[in-house]
């Protein structure tokens, strides 16, 4: 057997997100970021894939505000380093996005600051959000005992496609935390395939 479920992005589950969906509001600046050229835009998150992200948005963007919950990042100080150079980035700190603003599109985000409580709008064309990503592995829970996993991502042997499990092989978003790109999903679905075919070959050796 082959998983492949996936993962799916962790949400800021607001109304108008969902309804805002592909009309300002997106999930991945390397599939999204061309549509925001020349426009301001705004990044919820504050860990390594925020910051490239945003790194990634100025190169369309006119400016890029990064909305972070606390007062500092969580991201690595390469980053962080980079970023901060990054005259194009600026931050609004101690605050989150309580609301998306647009009718047919994004016309800004509603913030608040959460040591004032202070309440304000700012204007943007398109918001990004990068707070992490959610594996598709709901409908193991409680295997954890079987079949290895590690915050709710399929562990797979390095180099391979095997996971704890004989017999059972992973590809995909649901065991890669790191890259989550089409084509390295694709590959790792080329192995499955790979591994599969030699499992199954073993299998019919030994009963030979």
């Amino acid at each position: 057997m082959i998983i492949a479920t996936g993962a799916g992005y962790r949400k800021l589950g607001l109304e108008n997100e969902k309804k805002l969906s592909g009309k300002g509001v997106s999930y991945c600046a390397t599939c999204d970021g061309y549509f925001f050229k020349g426009k301001d835009i705004v990044i919820v998150g504050g860990g390594d894939a925020a910051l490239e992200e945003a790194d990634f948005l100025t190169k369309f963007a006119n400016s890029v505000k990064i909305i972070h919950r606390r007062d500092e990042l969580r991201a690595s100080k390469f980053m962080q380093d980079r970023i901060f150079a990054n005259k194009k980035i600026s931050f609004v700190w101690n605050s989150e996005v309580v609301d998306i603003l647009g009718k047919d599109k994004v016309e800004g985000v509603k913030i608040k600051n959460n040591k004032t409580n202070q309440i304000s709008d700012l204007i943007c064309k398109g918001i990004f959000v990068a707070i992490g990503h959610v594996p598709n592995t709901q409908l193991f829970e409680g295997q954890q005992n079987i079949l290895k996993m590690e915050k709710g991502y399929i562990i797979t042997e390095p180099g391979t496609s095997k996971t704890s499990v004989k017999g059972v092989f992973a590809a995909g978003d649901v065991q890669d935390w790191k890259y989550r790109q089409a084509i390295t999903s694709a590959g790792t679905g080329c192995m499955a395939a790979i591994d599969v075919e030699r499992y199954l070959a073993e299998i019919k050796h030994e009963k030979k």
